[in-house]
């Protein structure tokens, strides 16, 4: 080893040291990673010359550079409050939120100088001319609609620019303050008349309940009393039929036992007797029963000679 060392000399050992250290120099900055979701631009002498992607990359000195380090994440792009006009000639303030995304390095490095500046120009003009076809109230209720046309409108305009855009959002509606006034009396009395309606058909509600329940109550009556009327019709007529058949008996015993003419007049005679122990009572006698009783004054008068 030593004669080695004495062959080269101490001069060749600082020169080949001096040499390692360069070509380290020379190296090491030259060695680039690119982490995930990141692309690098290369140019080589001024020119585009590749799109490095994830992983351990190496240019060439003095002849490569990264010109651009671009993130491929999703960004949100907040602009500032635009003045818009409306369809009736109401100015008012809107601002918008922006979500984008870079899906090609290469355009989005070499389409357009600022390309965030211009997208807020493009936003600007965009939401301009949307508002200036909707009145005041359609402005109020249709945010879906001016998010999606907006949206659809600055993607198919940033596609040259290697940008997506992904979503748009108005962030704030802004009226003028004197509108703004206006609208509140507005829901305000929309409130009060939703109370009377709401007041007006709970008493219209309960006046049908009320309604309803005397309905049944006189329906129940009414059952009731012809129920009543019933029972006391089905009364009278089990006793009429009581008394007829009572009668009928009667009248069976009687023939039964054989009774003639005479028997019933006598009988007949003495009921007219007790009747006629009563004041002020006038008895009409049938003319069979005058004779009957003829001959019970015969009877009467032969018994006594």
């Amino acid at each position: 080893m030593l004669p080695v060392v004495a062959a080269i000399g101490i001069e060749g050992i600082v020169g080949i040291a001096i040499g390692i250290i360069v070509l380290l120099v020379l190296i090491i900055p030259n060695i680039k990673i690119v982490p995930q979701a990141t692309t690098f631009i290369i140019e080589r002498l001024g020119t585009y010359r590749t799109t490095w992607e994830t992983g351990f990359h190496m240019k060439v000195p003095f002849i490569d550079r990264v010109a651009k380090k671009i993130s491929l994440k999703e960004k949100v792009a907040d602009f500032a409050p635009q003045a818009v006009i409306t369809k009736d000639n109401v100015t008012m303030q809107i601002d918008t939120v922006l979500f984008y995304q870079i899906v090609d390095p290469k355009l989005y490095t070499y389409g357009i100088e600022r390309p965030i500046v211009a997208i807020e120009n493009l936003s600007a003009t965009t939401l301009r001319n949307i508002i200036g076809d909707l009145e005041l109230d359609q402005t109020l209720t249709s945010r879906d609609i001016i998010n999606t046309r907006m949206r659809e409108i600055l993607d198919e305009a940033t596609d040259p620019w290697g940008i997506k855009v992904n979503r748009v959002e108005l962030k704030n509606i802004i009226p003028p303050k004197e509108i703004q006034a206006a609208m509140e009396k507005q829901m305000k009395a929309e409130r009060e008349k939703r109370e009377k309606i709401l007041i007006a058909e709970g008493e219209k509600e309960s006046a049908i309940r009320v309604a309803e329940g005397e309905k049944e109550a006189a329906i129940l009556r009414a059952e009731a009393k012809k129920q009543a009327a019933i029972r006391e019709a089905e009364g009278q007529a089990q006793a009429i039929i009581a008394v007829q058949e009572a009668t009928a008996k009667g009248l069976q015993m009687v023939k039964d036992v054989g009774a003639d003419d005479g028997l019933i007049a006598i009988k007949g005679l003495e009921a007219l007797e007790k009747v006629g122990q009563g004041a002020s009572t006038k008895i009409i006698i049938p003319s069979d029963l005058q004779g009957i009783a003829g001959l019970t004054t015969t009877i009467k008068e032969i018994a006594k000679s």
